[in-house]
């Protein structure tokens, strides 16, 4: 059984949260930060931590864990904060995920992927694109533009200070905590 839309091989980057391993579409992740100061922001969930200084732009982060209903965890070394691009009422954001850790890039074919679990009709997984195998253990595969609602993230939308993405920094390796990302 084929999940939609997932029709060639992909890359994705697989990350830890909780000892689960999730992924998202390379495409759509910028770089990987090195855990750092996170400014609180007065009146928001949770689950949005705060934001960072990114080249001069205000980027603002989420504690996955606590998005999905997890406790939230100790910063180790290992503590990252992913950046990635998402849409928001059809403009492209940048927006920080922290993550446990983050393991590696790999490929994962059509013939890799289940469809998502149906469990019942209370339980939303619009947000998991699909359920990666990798020898025995599934890969959670979440959809970066449906984890999070317009409206959750509304306030951060139409930040004329965002930074602009600077591919060649992105991909050249690690400059101040940057880590390369390579397809």
């Amino acid at each position: 059984m084929s999940v939609p839309g997932i029709t060639q091989t992909s890359q994705y980057l697989t990350f830890v949260l909780d000892q689960e391993i999730y992924a998202m579409d390379i495409n759509q992740v910028r770089e990987v930060l090195d855990f750092t100061k996170i400014t609180k922001v007065p009146r928001m969930p949770d689950f949005i931590k705060g934001v960072i200084n990114l080249r001069g732009g205000v980027v603002p982060v989420v504690d996955l864990r606590l998005k999905f209903g997890l406790s939230q965890a100790e910063k180790t070394v290992d503590t990252c904060i992913i950046i990635i691009e998402i849409t928001v009422q059809e403009t492209r954001t940048l927006l920080g995920i922290m993550a446990d850790s983050v393991q590696e890039v790999m490929g994962m074919g059509p013939d890799q992927i289940e469809p998502a679990p149906k469990i019942g009709t209370r339980l939303k997984t619009e947000f998991i694109k699909g359920m990666g195998k990798k020898n025995e253990d599934f890969i959670i595969i979440l959809d970066s533009d449906e984890v999070f609602s317009a409206d959750e993230l509304v306030v951060f939308q139409a930040n004329d200070d965002s930074p602009e993405i600077n591919e060649e920094a992105s991909l050249n390796g690690n400059v101040n905590g940057v880590h390369e990302i390579s397809a």
